[in-house]
């Protein structure tokens, strides 16, 4: 496995057990993971609601790629956001990282949907941990879990290494990433646990969703695991098992690469 994938943390676990030779193998492992409608993006229109930003601004007219500017998130948050995404997946020379797939601004565009609101969750009390099986039952929605997450953990590093997440270096982020994970640090308002899952998940939906959603620029996550994207017809290839895809991705509006 190469250096580079060392801050995929969340599977490490089971890399003694499967082991993965690439950033690559382990990319494939972890789209698994990923709800398919993610990959090509099953829904695209944008109620009256989801098309507006936090500052009021429509989000289907905002510039995208570098000229991106965060609606949801503040300066911090967005420095966090960057720092975070740039370990979980890192840039090499098999693909883009997170930063370069537009991971944050995928992360960003996702916090003024129905699903950061909890819009289509059931909400009502008693909030109580339960059995695993359970499932999520705290009340915090994903925006909530972000910004008293971030806030947390900037508090910690900052308590604990005289620096905010964004300001250490890499194996020092590394070093809070997996204690997150682990859920060995207390944070103020959100388990440490959660907080990562829902992190680490969305990073994992920006890199490989439709570029319309502000991820996967270039289509360079589907390129990199041979995904043929939102294609009407790739039939003469399902039973091909191990054979390269021979054509590139095509997104939801029809670009090629």
């Amino acid at each position: 496995m190469h250096t580079t994938a060392r801050s995929n943390l969340a599977i490490k676990n089971n890399m003694a057990q499967s082991p993965l030779t690439s950033r690559r193998g382990f990319l494939r492992t972890a789209v698994a993971l990923v709800p398919a409608g993610t990959l090509a993006g099953c829904e695209v229109k944008q109620s009256a609601t989801t098309a507006q930003g936090a500052s009021g601004t429509a989000a289907a007219g905002q510039p995208s790629g570098a000229d991106y500017k965060p609606h949801f998130f503040d300066a911090k948050e967005w420095a966090f956001i960057h720092a975070a995404v740039d370990r979980l997946i890192p840039s090499d020379s098999e693909g883009p990282g997170a930063v370069e797939a537009g991971v944050p601004e995928f992360i960003d565009r996702q916090m003024d949907t129905p699903y950061a609101h909890g819009a289509l969750w059931y909400m009502q009390g008693p909030f109580t941990q339960g059995a695993p099986e359970l499932g999520y039952q705290l009340k915090l929605v994903p925006r909530d879990l972000y910004r008293l997450g971030i806030a947390a953990v900037n508090a910690h590093c900052t308590k604990t290494y005289s620096h905010p997440f964004d300001a250490l270096d890499a194996p020092t982020r590394d070093t809070v990433l997996t204690a997150l994970e682990k859920g060995s640090i207390e944070l103020a308002d959100v388990p440490a646990g959660v907080f990562f899952g829902q992190l680490l998940q969305n990073t994992r939906e920006g890199y490989f969703c439709d570029p319309i959603h502000g991820g996967n620029r270039d289509m360079g996550g589907w390129k990199m695991i041979g995904f043929p994207g939102a294609r009407a017809d790739f039939m003469d290839f399902v039973n091909q098992n191990g054979q390269a895809y021979p054509y590139g991705p095509v997104s939801i509006e029809g670009k090629r690469t």
